[in-house]
This record gives structure tokens, C-alpha cells and sequence, in this order.
């Protein structure tokens, strides 16, 4: 039965109703137990997906939905990324004024529309993933209803965010006109015909920049950081790995699989966006003195190193971007966590001062997380970065431009150095501050830090289960 290949996603819709409901029952006081509830329910799902398998793929729903090895990968990832803004969330409880259950809510529904972009076959499911995943963002990022920076961040990814769905669906629009189907096995079929139709070209090209706003790569990046900065915590943690994973997702299987035959006539255009891209991030990031800011130029910058396994146009730097996005996520993780616990009232660089004197594990995961950022071993980060320049090292002999690429990235990562060890050094060598009392971490938010430091040491020192995981996925894209 069709319905069978969607378990996960009516598991997480389901809990999102059961949320809902529970919410009309429960005390104010007690409101903060249904982020107890909603971290169970994703444990179980999280569960649940490892009894399915992706061996064999199953298409289902006309061509539009497809499960397989890769569409596992992103959704087991979304899921585990879902559980940890979830504690996140419970943290940041007292400076939710309002509609505890609610946020979880739109988390859950935020999930829901990220596990279907990984599924998605056909560009109809393309756009109403995107939207699902948007529409959540819009409440969230404004969540916060009494803090103004909140609201104008919410009213800027609305604008742009609405830009970049215009492009999209007219995008979709001039594919389906010229290549009398939306579906990507169809569009695969006569992509040797449509690779020389200028408009199909337009079409894509536009679908393209409406993926490069969920991934915030250049030219779409300009709202990462103000919102980002604005929006609530969690929320932010959520953007910068879910929202940016989903966009990748579908990056890959646009291109790779919808239409390989353009994407190889463009190697040079993916070469160039992925240079500009970490260029700007890195180079914006320098001055910045807030936090959340410079992890949204950070963010930036990363989606540049992303798209370098999009740029190699081969499995291994499809496996390489998969394996960098698990390591982005226990990194990323951690980050938002210590910031969530220590950012109060302010998120600037000075809020640091003395943590490791405060609280040594807050201090500890901030630091490895910078650390693995910055590329450096032996954290997951530096693995990655290796993985992806290697795939794109191989594609020289092809094409010179790729060894120009490998110096930009090179580049990007020894100016990166600079930023992410000025957050290190505010935390150890700032001028001490009057106020040294102890941080109390809860046990929550100390499992949540454990797992997400020994996820970086494990996929670093470690690597070979995920990069399996990661290789057999992209035998999906057909290579």
C-alpha cells in the first residue's frame, strides 16, 4: 500500500496532533513537559526509521514520492536535528512568553515538510515541500512576538523568502511547458533534448535560485544573517542544519537525477557560485562581534563548501557533502546549545568572557565546535573539508577551474581560522568579568552537549560508518 511509504511522515504529523491536542489539557505551569513529550515521540520515529530500508527503492504517488537509501539518510538527519532544537526549545522556555506547545508544534510540521523535500520525485512536491518547511519558518522566526528584532526578522525571510518562491514555481513552470512533465525520471528520459532548449535552461536556472535562498549561497544569501541574529535560538540552530540540508537534498536530486545532462553543461557556473560563496561568508564574518550573526555568515561560507560536492558532479563528492552534513549537525548542535544556555540577554562576543571559569562542559563543546568549524583535526569539520576538496581535486584533469576552486577553498578556511579562534579567545582570554558565578546546566541540555561533542570526536577519528552510509545513499543519483 502507498500509504506505507509514508510511516515517517504520518508518524510526525500524527505526533504533531497528538502535541497539539495535549496542549488544550495542559496546565500552564506544565506546558513545558510537552517538549518532554515531543523529544520522545521524535526518539521513537528516530527509532522507527532504522526497521526501514532503503535497499530496494520504492516510488509511490504517481512518480512524486520516492524512498530510498538517500531520502533515509536525510530523514533519519532531520529527525536527530528535530530532537536536538526540541531540547533546545525546552531550554529556552521562559523566554517563549507564550504557545510552548505551538512551537513544537511547528517544529514537528517544520519536520514533516523537510522529510518530504527528501522524497520528493517531481517538482509539484518540490514546491510543497518548500512551502510547508516556509510557512512554519515564518511563525517561528517572529516567534518571539515582544522582541521587535524577532518580528523583523520574521517580516524579512517572509519578503525574500517569498521572492525566491516566485522564482521557483514560475521556474517549474517553464520546465513543465517545455518538458511536458514535472517528474525527474520523465525529465531524465528526453534530458539530452532538453539540454539544448534555452528556455528548459531559464526554467532551471530559476529553480536554481530559489534553492540557493534554502541554502543561503550566493546570489540569495543577503538574509541569512539578520534573521539569523533575530530569531529565536532554537529556531536559528533549526534553519542553519534542517532547513539547509532540505535545500541540498533537492539540489542533488534536481540536478543529478532531473536533469544530469545540463548540470555537466554548467560545472563551470556551480564552480563559480561556490567560490563566491565562501569568499563572502568568510570575509563578512571577520567584523562581526554578535554571535548568531557571525554563524550566520558562518552558514554562508558553509553552504560554499557544500556546493563543492555539488560542483564535482561525481559520487564521491555527493558522499563527501552528505558526510560534511552529518558532521555540520552535531557541530552546529552544539554551537546554538551553549548559546541558547549563556546568550540571555545579549548574544555579543563579550557574553563569553570567563565561561571557562563558569562552566567548563559549555566552554569545552563551544570550543570544539569553533574548532571543528575551522576545519582543524581531529573533528568531524576537518574530515569533511578534506573529503569534499579531494572529490573536487579529482575532477582537475577534467577541468583547471577546479584546482582554482581547491585554492579559494584553502583560502576560505585560513581566513575562517581568524573568526572562529576570536570566539575561543573571548572565551579563555577576555578580560575576566565581575560576575564568575557558576552557569547551571540541566541534565537535558548536558546529555544533549555529550552526544553532540562525541559526534564530532566520533565522526572525525571514526568516519568510516557514516561515509559508508554516505556512499550507498548517493547510488540513488544514478552516477
Amino acid at each position: 500500500m502507498q500509504l506505507s511509504l509514508l510511516t515517517l511522515e504520518l508518524a510526525v504529523v500524527g505526533l504533531a496532533f497528538v502535541v497539539l491536542l495535549l496542549d488544550l489539557w495542559t496546565p500552564l505551569e506544565a506546558k513545558d513537559r510537552l517538549s518532554v513529550v515531543t523529544a520522545a515521540g521524535l526518539a521513537l520515529i528516530l527509532a522507527l526509521s532504522f526497521t526501514l530500508s532503503g535497499a530496494t527503492p520504492a516510488v509511490g504517488f504517481h512518480g512524486m514520492f520516492t524512498q530510498d537509501a538517500l531520502a533515509l539518510f536525510f530523514k533519519r538527519f532531520f529527525l536527530i536535528a528535530a530532537l536536538s532544537v526540541v531540547l533546545m526549545g525546552w531550554e529556552f522556555r521562559d523566554r517563549i512568553a507564550q504557545g510552548h506547545g505551538e512551537f513544537n508544534v511547528l517544529i514537528l510540521i517544520a519536520l514533516a515538510g523537510m522529510m518530504f523535500a527528501a522524497s520528493a520525485s517531481d517538482f509539484v512536491m518540490v514546491f510543497v515541500a518548500l512551502e510547508l518547511i516556509s510557512v512554519s519558518f515564518y511563525i517561528l522566526i517572529s516567534f518571539q512576538r515582544s522582541r521587535l528584532h524577532s518580528l523583523e526578522a520574521g517580516v524579512k525571510y517572509l519578503i525574500l523568502s517569498a521572492l525566491a518562491s516566485s522564482f521557483l514555481v514560475f521556474g517549474i513552470a517553464l520546465i513543465f511547458g517545455t518538458g511536458n512533465s514535472a517528474n525527474f525520471e520523465a525529465l531524465r528520459f528526453v534530458g539530452a533534448k532538453l539540454a539544448l532548449n534555452k528556455v528548459f535552461w531559464l526554467g532551471l536556472l530559476m529553480v536554481l535560485l530559489g534553492l540557493a535562498f534554502k541554502i543561503s549561497a550566493v546570489p540569495l544569501q543577503m538574509w541569512a544573517p539578520d534573521v539569523y541574529q533575530g530569531a529565536p535560538t532554537p529556531v536559528t540552530a533549526f534553519l542553519a542544519v534542517g532547513s539547509k540540508a532540505a535545500g541540498f537534498i533537492l539540489l542533488l536530486r534536481v540536478l543529478l537525477v532531473a536533469a544530469p545532462a545540463l548540470a555537466a553543461h554548467w560545472s563551470k557556473l556551480f564552480i563559480l557560485v561556490a567560490a563566491v560563496t565562501i569568499l563572502y561568508g568568510n570575509l563578512c564574518a571577520i567584523p562581526q562581534r554578535s554571535l548568531k550573526r557571525l554563524l550566520g555568515y558562518s552558514s554562508i561560507s558553509n553552504a560554499g563548501y557544500l556546493l563543492l560536492g555539488v560542483a564535482a558532479l561525481n559520487a564521491s563528492g555527493a558522499a563527501a557533502l552528505l558526510y560534511y552534513l552529518a558532521g555540520y549537525l552535531f557541530t552546529l548542535a552544539a554551537a546554538f546549545t551553549v548559546i541558547c544556555i549563556v546568550a540571555r540577554e545579549s548574544d555579543d562576543l563579550s557574553v563569553l568572557a570567563g565561561l571557562h571559569r563558569r562552566s567548563p562542559l559549555l566552554a569545552l563543546a563551544l570550543t570544539l565546535a569553533m574548532i571543528s568549524l575551522a576545519g582543524i583535526p581531529p573533528l568531524a569539520g576537518f574530515l569533511g573539508k578534506f573529503l569534499l576538496l579531494k572529490a573536487i581535486i579529482q575532477q582537475a584533469p577534467v577541468d583547471t577551474a577546479y584546482l582554482w576552486l581547491a585554492g579559494v577553498t584553502l583560502a576560505g578556511v585560513v581566513i575562517s581560522i581568524y573568526y572562529y579562534f576570536g570566539v575561543i579567545r573571548a572565551i579563555y582570554w577576555a578580560k575576566q568579568p565581575d560576575d564568575l558565578s557558576a552557569i547551571p546546566v540541566s541534565t537535558p541540555m548536558r546529555i544533549s552537549l555529550g552526544l553532540c561533542i562525541a559526534g564530532m570526536l566520533y565522526l572525525g577519528i571514526f568516519p568510516s560508518l557514516v561515509w559508508d552510509s554516505a556512499a550507498e545513499a548517493v547510488k540513488a543519483l544514478k552516477f
